[in-house]
């Protein structure tokens, strides 16, 4: 614990320092709330840099976006901006980080009074969608560089290439069970229609945004009348296609399932919340949303699930080097549970493109 009160102490007078305590169940970072006189002032996190190895650029974009986005809401007369957008200290080495024996810390102002809820309801979707399309609108104009935090993060060609790779390789003899052989066989079968956003960005058609790439309605907070205050969790924000926003949020929303459902009879494609979700984006993004991003946001919702069997499978094959496994075919369960959410969400497409109009 003196560790924590020593790393604060280069963003805060130590002095006022009452006590410093565990804050949320993130999976990446850990995050701690600064008591000051008797109420939570500051969020203390320490940066995972085996996720995010550049942490000069997680910061620069951070805070890049932040103050833009802090200026823009001054220009429009917006009231209580600090509850409005994240704000992150200095440290006395004047960044916004500091490294304490090869860990990273920074320090934001906790924002009291504020609300983050798991649940995805319709209504929940739509203030979502709402949410990070107006987060990508205020960014349209950002003018200063923003680095790719992760190369290929949501690079469908790059997650084929990988899968490629491992079953070339085989290393741990995965590629002897049939199922396994038949899913990298289903995947290869698309491959071509789901790569369309790729060739669509080298032809010159579709243009990349800055984006959140991270969207869960746990990633905003609302005050005590249910209203958004404001999108957190800006450690992933970086150039990438609208899709990232829209079908990421729809791969976990809008699947009836577990992301790992053994019983495939649970996993459906819940149209509702793609309704109520695509309802508030397109009110969020109309002032920049092209065409042919309108029209392609049905194929991002059938992307991502492809996109993350195929990060499962690919793991499988490797031997479950990348994520956390419970047992010894957890990601191959998981590849079937997203390629059923896949399915689901192709048999979707004519009702979708007709909600949306395309």
């Amino acid at each position: 614990m003196n560790e924590l009160y020593a790393v604060a102490g280069h963003f805060i007078d130590p002095n006022i320092i009452e006590d410093i305590t565990p804050l949320g169940n993130g999976l990446i970072n850990d995050t701690y709330k600064i008591m000051v006189s008797g109420q939570p002032k500051y969020v203390l996190q320490r940066i995972n840099n085996a996720v995010f190895t550049d942490v000069e650029m997680l910061q620069n974009n951070i805070e890049a976006v932040t103050n833009h986005i802090r200026q823009k809401y001054e220009c429009q007369g917006v009231v209580d901006i600090n509850r409005r957008v994240l704000h992150f200290l200095k440290a006395d080495t004047g960044k916004t980080y500091v490294v304490e024996d090869d860990k990273y810390w920074r320090v934001m102002d906790f924002i009291a009074d504020s609300y983050t809820y798991e649940a995805v309801t319709p209504g929940y979707a739509y203030y979502a969608g709402r949410s990070f399309g107006d987060f990508e609108s205020l960014l349209t104009d950002l003018e200063v560089p923003i680095g790719e935090i992760i190369p290929d993060f949501h690079n469908i060609e790059f997650r084929l290439k990988q899968l490629d790779e491992v079953v070339a390789k085989d290393s741990v003899g995965m590629m002897r069970e049939v199922e396994v052989q038949n899913y990298v066989y289903r995947i290869r079968a698309v491959a071509d229609v789901m790569c369309l956003g790729e060739r669509l960005y080298r032809e010159g058609k579709l243009p990349k945004r800055i984006c959140h790439c991270d969207t869960k309605v746990n990633n905003m907070l609302f005050d005590k009348d249910g209203n958004v205050l404001c999108v957190i969790d800006l450690d992933t924000v970086m150039p990438s296609f609208v899709f990232s926003d829209f079908g990421d949020f729809l791969r976990s929303a809008a699947n009836t399932g577990a992301e790992d459902d053994p019983n495939l009879d649970n996993i459906h494609f819940n149209i509702e919340i793609f309704k109520s979700f695509a309802e508030g984006y397109l009110e969020g993004t109309k002032s920049f949303l092209l065409q042919i991003e309108k029209e392609n946001l049905p194929y991002a919702a059938t992307l991502f699930p492809y996109m993350q069997a195929v990060r499962f499978l690919t793991d499988y094959i490797n031997g479950n080097t990348y994520y956390k496994i419970q047992y010894p075919t957890h990601n191959l369960v998981r590849t079937r549970a997203q390629w059923k959410l896949y399915e689901e969400a192709v048999k979707c497409l004519p009702e979708m493109k007709q909600m949306l109009g395309v």
